[in-house]
């Protein structure tokens, strides 16, 4: 039986020794292999554990963001997954969060004592885990940047083959040697190009050309 370790960080001693008991009590293949109330005992604790998968990471510390927590576990072992506990579902904050990657939330104000055991077992099994009332302001998040999203720009079957030729490298002249055009009017494709991407020079048309689909990576 392989053994789920994690480490439990929250400032609510009662909290955590919820957490821990109903761990204990019924499930002896997940062990807590540390406990932090604060961001800086939990990095001095992380020093001193081997083998941890999953950190449990209550976002309001009072010496130190659980955002910040995050992004620095992130950076420095992205192997470990984090289940943010929070009591904050403010829509910047669960946001930032998503942004960083996190694999799960449990809403500590509705949560039962099983809430973070079905979420620990769903993310060790490769799952997001969210609760209801966080997937609800996840939906609104979407919706809202779906609606402020703008439209990818239409180019016309020779601006997309300009865009090619810049990719490729090719200077302006050869450009329009290959197209049959003069050399004017590929400066003028260019120049509606650039307006419909909001860009400045070709290096930048390349970056956003890969990046909309119009040019594949070799």
């Amino acid at each position: 039986m392989n053994t789920i370790n994690i480490i439990l960080v929250d400032d609510v001693d009662l909290f955590r020794f919820g957490v821990r008991m109903s761990i204990e009590l019924d499930h002896p293949d997940i062990e807590v292999v540390g406990e932090a109330k604060t961001g800086a005992d939990f990095f001095e604790l992380f020093e001193t554990v081997e083998a941890v998968d999953i950190v449990l990471l209550d976002i309001g510390l009072p010496d130190m963001s659980g955002v910040d927590i995050a992004r620095r576990l992130r950076t420095e072992r992205p192997e470990i997954k984090i289940l943010a506990i929070t009591a904050d579902n403010s829509t910047s904050t669960i946001e930032k969060m998503l942004k960083i990657g996190v694999e799960g939330f449990v809403n500590k104000t509705n949560s039962n004592n099983d809430t973070p055991v079905e979420a620990i077992r769903s993310i060790m099994q490769g799952l997001e885990y969210f609760g209801r009332d966080i997937s609800a302001i996840i939906s609104r998040i979407f919706l809202v940047e779906k609606k402020n999203a703008k439209a990818a720009p239409d180019f016309t079957e020779q601006e997309k083959r300009i865009i090619e030729y810049c990719h490729e490298g090719l200077p302006a002249k050869l450009i329009a040697d290959r197209l049959g055009i003069s050399l004017r009017t590929v400066d003028w494709h260019k120049s509606n190009i650039f307006r419909k991407f909001g860009i400045n020079n070709t290096a930048e048309l390349v970056r956003y050309g890969l990046k909309k689909g119009i040019i594949r990576a070799e």
